[in-house]
């Protein structure tokens, strides 16, 4: 959270701007969004026809990238009944969607870091799509916050019962989309919603979390593999825009 919002300060800072040519990697840049759209159209015309039908997608969120570029397919047509917004901790979004009130906090530090995001940058976004009406994304949204008990018994049953090895941040996903579905009927009643879950990252990246919720050794990709035995190189810095700005001077 703090990261970002000296980002963002730098993005606003038309003497630094003109000076040098910034992008953000991360999902503050749209360019990131408008690509990640295509992996929802993909999914949905990989599904057997019987499954397209009130369809959801519950996707792992934190700066909520990722789950507005799914609400953008939907308004590009994209057939679908919703999108869950599986959370950790940080349930700033899911508190909007039950209050109607948009309280953003400091970031709070769980199993799942990539998520942990206290006021997501995309929220603007998601807003905008719906023209400031909480009632009308509640009524294509649903938020589902899980905590990092919930998440470890997830890796462990996802392993158990299925052979699946997941990261933290997509096992948020999976049991929120066990919990949610059976509260999504379709609107005859006949069965309950079919529900894509979007993985978000591999499980080598969290080993330790990973083998011990699941009791297995996990196995790296050869990239990870590859930079395991390196040094970090990192520089610290305040949590000051100044610094940031002289850095990126300097650079």
């Amino acid at each position: 959270g703090d990261c970002q919002q000296l980002v963002k300060q730098a993005f606003r800072d038309e003497s630094l701007c003109s000076r040098l040519h910034l992008t953000s990697a991360n999902s503050i840049n749209l360019g990131r969004l408008l690509p990640q759209a295509f992996y929802y159209i993909y999914a949905y015309a990989a599904l057997p026809d019987e499954a397209r039908k009130h369809l959801y997608f519950c996707v792992p969120s934190g700066n909520f990238g990722n789950l507005t570029a799914g609400v953008y397919a939907w308004r590009w047509g994209l057939p679908v009944a919703g999108f869950i917004a599986a959370t950790n901790r940080n349930d700033v979004v899911p508190r909007y969607l039950k209050s109607g009130r948009f309280t953003p906090g400091p970031s709070l530090q769980t199993l799942s870091n990539a998520m942990d995001v206290g006021d997501p940058s995309n929220f603007e976004r998601l807003q905008a799509v719906f023209g400031g009406d909480p009632e009308a994304m509640r009524g294509m949204i649903q938020g589902e916050s899980i905590g990092d008990a919930e998440t470890r018994a997830e890796i462990a049953r996802a392993y158990t019962e299925r052979g699946l090895v997941l990261d933290p941040h997509t096992a948020v996903g999976l049991h929120a989309a066990r919990r949610v579905r059976p509260r999504l009927t379709d609107p005859r009643g006949e069965k309950s919603a079919n529900i894509v879950v979007l993985a978000t990252a591999h499980p080598g990246k969290f080993e330790e979390i990973v083998s011990g919720a699941a009791g297995i050794a996990v196995e790296l990709p050869a990239a990870l593999e590859a930079v395991r035995g390196k040094s970090k190189e990192s520089i610290l810095m305040n949590r000051d825009y100044e610094e940031l700005h002289d850095f990126l001077i300097s650079f």
